[in-house]
């Protein structure tokens, strides 16, 4: 798992996403971006809604 700076959060291999009802969301591809801006339309996944917005992240201290 890789959180981008000022983007995504980007995850690999063989797990499952579920949304709030607890149902599994699917999904073509090992290799997903999630949203962590919230302005995504496409939510959970990302669209580069991020870019739009101008989303920054906190620097790791």
């Amino acid at each position: 798992m890789v959180a981008f700076p000022n983007g995504p959060l980007l995850v690999r291999g063989d797990f499952d996403i579920v949304d709030p009802d607890g149902n599994q969301l699917r999904r073509s591809r090992k290799t997903v971006a999630l949203c962590r801006c919230g302005a995504s339309m496409l939510k959970p996944y990302c669209d580069g809604s991020h870019k739009m917005i101008n989303f920054k992240t906190e620097p790791e201290s």
